[in-house]
């Protein structure tokens, strides 16, 4: 299976951090991000990876190339346009063209995932997109069924709020982990070609099945934030 490794952001709240890196190259417990990244995928049975890059792109291309990852990465250039999620995802459909499903995973994300147990999941319910989702707090969630089916999303904050369904929701924070099947390309080539990855989810949630995967008993941490990369860095030196 094949995997897309978003890493292209521009890293604005780890910029204490970075101090001028891009997002995928800080450093956490002496390895990169996108090392910690691309060797978690690899140790899920992911045989190859697509990476897009935008901030401080040559030097994104300058460690990608020189590094000795253990599967080959490729990579997807957005220098000179950020496409958000969405258009990052819909501009690599052909490298997945020989698939029929495979992952999107965020490069700050640092998580004990069993991925093939997730894969399992996705195969058995035949969904169209299955998104890790955790019991946590946060100020925007996707909201699911009884049966975990995606009917909604929410923003505590500003109060906004987009619900399918009359039955009762519950509210659950994606982890940006994503096991999707290639059918969603088509459904997304009349997008504009910037566009989040997550307001697609919203809109086809209506009529195709977006599920949860709750995996709240694994560790996570988005260490694209200073708290949580410093919680990391403790958890790893214990782990």
């Amino acid at each position: 299976m094949k995997a897309l490794l978003f890493a292209a952001g521009l890293g604005t709240r780890i910029q204490e951090i970075s101090k001028g890196k891009p997002k995928a190259l800080v450093v956490l417990n002496n390895k990169e991000l996108i090392v910690h990244a691309i060797e978690y995928l690899h140790k899920n049975k992911i045989e190859e990876v697509i990476v897009n890059i935008h901030h401080q792109s040559k030097m994104m291309i300058d460690f990608i190339s020189n590094y000795k990852f253990p599967i080959p990465v490729t990579i997807s250039d957005e220098s000179d346009l950020l496409l958000d999620t969405g258009g990052g995802l819909l501009n690599v459909k052909d490298f997945f063209k020989s698939e029929d499903t495979f992952v999107i995973y965020n490069v700050d994300v640092l998580t004990n995932l069993d991925l093939s147990k997730m894969f399992e999941f996705h195969k058995a319910t035949n969904a169209l997109a299955s998104l890790a989702v955790r019991d946590r707090n946060t100020s925007r969630y996707l909201l699911f069924n009884k049966n975990n089916k995606m009917i909604g999303w929410e923003n505590v904050g500003s109060g906004e709020k987009i619900l399918h369904s009359s039955e009762a929701s519950e509210r659950l924070a994606f982890s940006g982990i994503h096991i999707l099947s290639t059918k969603i390309f088509s459904l997304l080539e009349d997008s504009e070609r910037i566009f989040s990855i997550t307001k697609s989810y919203i809109k086809l949630s209506k009529e195709y099945l977006i599920q949860g995967y709750v995996h709240d008993n694994d560790y996570w941490f988005d260490v694209g934030k200073p708290e949580s990369y410093y919680q990391a860095e403790k958890f790893l030196l214990k782990y």
